[in-house]
């Protein structure tokens, strides 16, 4: 029997606000959300599986604008729906909200976070990113002259 864990969610019913999640995988290491299973990984029998196979890839792009896998499985237990989310190398948002997965959980990301992960997503780092109406002439020589002899010594 699997577990949640950084790239697995169960859920008994689908609702809409498990876009965030399928978000937040896409914005992470992918990951896999289970409609129709409990907590523990046991199907639970989706009863709506074949109308969610049709709306939940619709509600996805839609909202999202990303494609994903949506497979229906059938057991002795009942159906499941399997969601594959891949990693994606752009961010991802849900209504203007950019969400990660970090280990079990799915967390919004907001202030320096959301700054350190759109800066991520673009290959660059915070010392990369000019700062605006600032240039090297704005600067202290005398802050140049410090930073080298710290570097020398280095």
């Amino acid at each position: 029997m699997t577990s949640e864990s950084q790239n697995i969610e169960f859920k008994v019913s689908w609702r809409d606000e498990y876009l965030k999640w399928i978000c937040g995988f896409a914005n992470a290491h992918g990951g896999t959300i289970f409609i129709g299973k409990d907590d523990t990984g046991d199907v639970v029998d989706l009863k709506d599986a074949k109308k969610q196979l049709e709306e939940i890839p619709n509600k996805v792009r839609d909202t999202l604008g990303i494609l994903v896998d949506v497979n229906l499985h059938q057991t002795d237990q009942g159906k499941y729906i399997e969601i594959v989310v891949e990693q994606h190398p752009y961010p991802v948002n849900y209504k203007g909200q950019y969400h990660y997965r970090s280990g079990s959980t799915k967390q919004e990301l907001k202030g320096a976070a959301l700054d350190k992960f759109l800066l991520q997503k673009k290959g660059k780092k915070w010392d990369g990113v000019p700062v605006p109406n600032v240039s090297t002439i704005d600067l202290k020589q005398e802050t140049f002259d410090f930073f080298r002899k710290r570097a020398f010594r280095s």
